[in-house]
C-alpha cells in the first residue's frame, strides 16, 4: 500500500474510532442514569484502542492519571500508573484536564485538541472524553488521544530577533468550543524581558491566570478576535512606565506576538538629547518642509553606514529606493503629528543594502525649526524569518521539494494552462521500491539521506517548466505539461525509473532500490487535480502489485474495481454498525468416535442488497480497514455464548486474523469472552494461519502462550500450504493441525496429495497433535484419510456450515445427546 493509502486509512481509522467509542458510551448509557458505569465501557472490549486511551480520575486530594495505554505513554513521556497531574508535562497535562472537564461539565463525550510541541514541533491531537460513573462511586474519564496529522516547525529563526519579544500561544477552547483563553507555548529571551518576568514563570502559563501585560483582558479579547476571524492585529500597550506595540498573527489555534518596546517614542522628557544620542534604536530628525536630516544619533549612523557629516548632508529621498520615491513623498503628506507607518517601508544603506523598517514619529521643534522625530525599526530579518515559514508551508523539509499543498497548487495552474491551450499534462506518482528494507537494514538517517538524493535526482530530471515534488514517506509525484502523447510520457517514466534505480554511493555503501510510477493524463483521465492524483495513485498501486519496478498507466478498470472497494468498505462498517453478521457452525466428526466432537464458527453477511457475500472478499478488506478487530471481537462473543449452550463435550472452533494481535489486547478479549459466556477455556479452539508468523513473532508467539496458558487449544488452519510451516511446529506446541482442502479433494486421484496428508498425520502421531482434514466431500476421500490416521475431519459430506437454530439437530442426526437449549 502507498503512502498516501496509509494516510488516508489513518485519517479514515481515526474518524472510525471516534464513532465507535461515542457509540458505544451511549450504547452504555442505562434509562435512568446520566453516566453510564466504567466497567461498560472501558473494561474488556476496547480492543486495539486500549492503547490509546488514557483514565482520570480528577476528584480526591491527589487528581490524575490512572491508567494509560502504549501509546498514551509515548505521549505523556511516561510509562508509569497512577501519575499525579503536576508531574505531567504541561501542554499534556492542560489538554487533558481541560476535554475530561469539558466531558464532566456537559455529562457526555467531548472532543478537544491539544497543540502539543516537541524539539520545536507542535503536532495536533484529537482527544476525546467519555464520562463514566464507577460502582465505588468515584467519576472516572476515559481520554482517547490520537495524533490528527496538523502539524508545523516554530522556526528558531523567528526567536532570534535581538530587540523585539516574540510569543506563541495555543488556544484554549471551553465546553462550548469557544475559545476563551490562550497558553504560552514558546517564547524568546526579549519577550520575558518586555514582559518582566521569567522566561519559566512564563512558558506554559495561561493568560487568565497572569499578572503581565499580555493579561489585560483587552488584549486577550483582540487575541480572541484573531482565532475566530484570522488575519493580522497591532496593538499597542501602554502603561505607567511602559509602552508596547504588539504585532499579533493567526495562523488557526495558534497567535504568534511580535512585542516592540517604542516606550522611547511616546515620552516626552526634558532629557530628550540624551535619549536621543544614546537610544540603541536608529534615530534621526529630519526638517517638515525640505525633508533634510537635522540629527541623527549614533545607532542611525552605524546602522545605515552613513557618517555622521554625510548623513546631515542629505535628504530623506536618498534613503529611499529610486521605484519608491513616489509612495513615499504621498505618504509624508498625509502625516500628522505623531505617527506609526502601517506598511513596510524600504531604506537603503550606504552599501546599496535595502532593508525593511517600520518608522514611528512625532512633530517635535528641534532648534527652533520645525520638524519629526523618527525611530526605525529593522525588521528584515523577521521578513526573512516569515518569508522561511512561508517557504515551508509549501515546501518538504527533509528534500526541499515542493509539498502536496504547492503540488496541487502548481498542477492546478497547468491544467487551467492547458485547457484554454488544448494541451496535455501528465501525473506522475513514484513510490520507492525496497526502500523499507534501507531503514531497516541501515536506519532511518541513512533513509533520510537516500531521500535527499532521489530528490536531487528527480529534481535534475525533470524539466524547467516540470514540477517534481515530495508527498510524503517515499512517495513523489511530478507535473509534466511538455508531453504531447503517452509514449513520450511512457518513455520519460522509464528513463526515471532507471534514474532512481541505479546505485547510491553512501560513504562507500552501495545502496540500490527501485522505483514504480503511475501515471494518469489530463484531460482523459480527469480534468481536475483530486481526479488525476487519485487516478496516478491507483496505476502506482497496480505497478507495485506488479513487482514493482515498471510504470502503469491508468485504466477506467481500476476506478471500476477501486469503487467497489470503496463502496464494499461503507457497506461493512454499515453492516457491522447495524448487526448484519451472523454465524453458521460447520461439525468437526471424530473418526474415532464417529461422532460430533465440535463445530467451527464461521462468519457470514447477507448483504441486503447483493446477498451472501463470501468471506474471501470481505475479510482481507475488514483487516485492511481495521474493521476486523472489533468484527472478530463480536465473533469470539458470540461463539462462546452459542457454545455455552452445547454438551460439555463439544468445542467451538473461532479463525483469528493475524490483525487482531496487533492490538495487543487480544488476550482480555479472550479471557472477556470465556467469562462473560462461562465457557470452560478447555472447549475454546483459536484457529491461526503461518501468516502471523511473518511479523513481530516474538510477541506473537508471546501472546499465543498466554492463550494456551489459559486452557484454550491452538490449532494451525491451512497446514502445508505455506513456505515455513514444520519450523513452526518447532516454534510453538500447536494442539490440532488442519490438513488443507487442496489436498484433500485429490488425495484419492494423485499419490503426491496422498503422501503429503500421510507425512502430515504421521508428523501429528509423532508429536502428539490432533489433525484433522478439511473439504471431505466423498465417501472415498474419508475412507483414505481414515486410513492414514487422520483423528478428524469436516466437509460437505457430513455438512455445510448451518445457523446456530440448526446445531440441536445436526447433533442428533449424528447421535449426539441432546443440546442444552433444547
Amino acid at each position: 500500500m502507498t503512502a498516501r493509502h496509509s494516510r488516508e486509512t489513518l485519517t479514515t481509522q481515526l474518524s472510525a474510532d471516534l464513532a465507535i467509542l461515542q457509540r458505544k458510551w451511549y450504547a452504555a448509557v442505562q434509562p435512568g442514569q446520566s453516566l453510564p458505569s466504567y466497567e461498560e465501557v472501558m473494561l474488556g472490549s476496547l480492543g486495539r484502542l486500549a492503547d490509546q486511551m488514557a483514565l482520570l480520575q480528577l476528584s480526591g486530594d491527589t487528581p490524575g492519571v490512572s491508567r494509560t495505554g502504549r501509546y498514551v505513554q509515548q505521549w505523556l513521556g511516561d510509562d508509569r500508573w497512577d501519575i499525579p497531574l503536576d508531574a505531567l508535562s504541561p501542554d499534556c497535562a492542560t489538554a487533558l484536564v481541560q476535554t475530561a472537564t469539558s466531558a464532566l461539565k456537559n455529562q457526555r463525550p467531548y472532543l478537544g485538541t491539544a497543540h502539543v510541541v516537541r524539539d520545536g514541533i507542535v503536532q495536533k491531537y484529537v482527544l476525546l472524553a467519555l464520562p463514566t460513573a464507577s460502582r465505588w462511586g468515584a467519576t472516572l474519564v476515559g481520554v482517547y488521544i490520537n495524533e490528527d496529522g496538523f502539524r508545523y516547525n516554530l522556526l528558531d529563526a523567528i526567536f532570534a530577533s535581538t530587540d523585539d519579544g516574540i510569543v506563541s500561544l495555543a488556544t484554549i477552547r471551553g465546553p462550548d468550543e469557544r475559545p476563551f483563553d490562550f497558553q504560552i507555548v514558546h517564547l524568546n529571551d526579549g519577550a520575558s524581558d518586555l514582559l518582566g518576568e521569567s522566561p519559566s514563570a512564563l512558558q506554559w502559563s495561561r493568560l487568565s491566570a497572569g499578572k503581565h501585560l499580555l493579561c489585560d483582558p483587552s488584549v486577550v479579547a483582540r487575541l480572541l478576535a484573531l482565532v475566530d476571524n484570522g488575519g493580522q492585529d497591532t496593538i499597542a500597550i501602554d502603561t505607567d512606565d511602559r509602552n508596547l506595540s504588539l504585532g499579533a498573527n493567526g495562523f488557526g489555534d495558534i497567535v504568534s506576538l511580535t512585542i516592540s518596546d517604542i516606550t522611547s517614542l511616546k515620552k516626552r522628557e526634558e532629557s530628550f538629547r540624551l535619549l536621543f544620542d544614546g537610544n540603541p534604536m536608529p534615530m534621526w530628525v529630519f526638517d517638515a518642509a525640505t525633508t533634510e536630516f537635522l540629527s541623527v544619533n549614533d545607532a542611525a549612523v552605524q546602522h545605515y553606514g552613513y557618517d555622521r557629516e554625510t548623513f546631515l548632508r542629505m535628504t530623506l529621498r536618498e534613503i529611499w529606493p529610486r521605484e519608491e520615491w513616489v509612495a513615499h513623498s504621498h505618504a509624508l503628506l498625509s502625516i500628522g503629528d505623531s505617527y506609526q507607518s502601517e506598511g513596510n517601508w524600504r531604506h537603503v544603506k550606504a552599501d546599496g543594502t535595502a532593508i525593511e523598517v517600520l518608522t514611528f514619529g512625532r512633530r517635535v521643534v528641534f532648534d527652533g525649526r520645525e520638524g519629526f522625530l523618527v525611530a526605525v525599526v529593522d525588521i528584515t530579518e523577521r521578513r526573512k524569518a516569515e518569508a522561511k515559514i512561508a517557504h515551508m508551508a509549501h515546501h518538504d523539509g527533509l528534500t526541499n521539494l515542493p509539498n502536496r499543498a504547492l503540488y496541487q497548487e502548481r498542477l492546478q495552474q497547468a491544467l487551467d494552462q492547458a485547457r484554454d491551450g488544448g494541451a496535455r499534462v501528465a501525473v506522475m506518482c513514484l513510490d520507492l521500491d525496497l526502500f523499507k528494507n534501507v531503514n531497516d537494514s541501515f536506519g532511518h538517517p541513512m533513509g533520510d539521506r537516500l531521500l535527499r538524493c532521489v530528490a536531487e535526482r528527480l529534481r535534475n530530471a525533470v524539466g524547467g517548466g516540470d514540477l517534481v515534488a515530495r508527498l510524503g514517506g517515499d512517495e513523489f509525484a511530478l507535473v509534466l505539461s511538455q508531453f504531447n502523447s503517452p509514449n513520450e510520457a511512457s518513455d520519460f517514466a522509464g528513463r526515471l525509473i532507471e534514474i532512481v534505480s541505479a546505485p547510491y554511493d553512501m560513504d562507500g555503501l552501495e545502496v540500490v532500490i527501485g522505483a514504480s510510477i503511475g501515471i494518469a493524463m489530463a484531460p482523459g483521465d480527469g480534468d481536475d487535480c483530486e481526479a488525476l492524483l487519485r487516478n496516478a495513485d491507483m496505476a502506482l498501486y497496480r505497478a507495485k502489485a506488479s513487482g514493482g519496478g515498471c510504470h502503469h498507466f491508468f485504466e477506467k478498470e481500476m476506478d471500476r474495481q477501486a469503487q467497489i472497494r470503496r463502496d464494499m468498505e461503507i457497506d461493512l462498517r454499515h453492516a457491522f454498525a447495524h448487526g448484519e453478521f451472523d454465524l453458521h457452525y460447520q461439525p468437526l466428526i471424530d473418526l474415532a468416535e464417529d461422532r460430533v466432537g465440535g463445530f467451527e464458527s464461521l462468519l457470514r453477511w447477507r448483504h441486503p442488497e447483493r446477498g451472501m457475500i463470501s468471506p474471501a472478499d470481505f475479510i482481507p478488506v475488514a483487516e485492511d480497514i481495521g474493521l476486523i478487530v472489533g468484527l472478530g471481537e463480536w465473533v469470539l462473543r458470540q461463539a462462546c455464548m452459542e457454545a455455552a449452550r452445547w454438551p460439555d463435550d463439544i468445542k467451538v472452533a473461532v479463525n483469528l486474523s493475524p490483525v487482531q494481535f496487533r492490538s495487543r489486547n487480544l488476550v482480555q478479549v479472550v479471557i472477556s469472552a470465556l467469562a462473560q459466556s462461562g465457557l470452560s477455556p478447555r472447549r475454546l479452539e483459536l484457529e491461526i494461519t503461518e501468516s502471523l508468523f511473518l511479523a513481530d513473532s516474538e510477541a506473537n508467539l508471546a501472546t499465543l502462550h498466554q492463550l494456551r496458558a489459559l486452557g484454550v487449544r491452538i490449532s494451525m488452519d491451512d497446514f502445508g500450504t505455506g513456505y515455513s510451516s514444520l519450523s513452526y511446529l518447532r516454534s510453538f506446541p500447536f494442539d490440532k493441525i488442519k490438513i488443507d482442502r487442496s489436498f484433500v479433494r485429490d488425495v484419492t486421484e494423485r499419490p503426491d496429495c496422498l503422501a503429503i496428508v500421510r507425512a502430515i498425520a504421521g508428523l501429528g502421531r509423532s508429536l502428539d497433535i490432533t489433525t484433522l482434514a478439511e473439504g471431505v466431500e466423498t465417501i472415498e476421500q474419508l475412507d483414505a484419510l481414515r486410513g492414514e490416521g487422520c483423528h478428524e475431519v469436516q466437509g460437505f459430506l457430513f455438512s455445510p456450515a448451518r445457523p446456530a437454530a440448526e446445531i440441536a439437530g445436526l447433533l442428533a442426526r449424528f447421535g449426539h445427546a441432546a443440546s442444552k437449549a433444547a
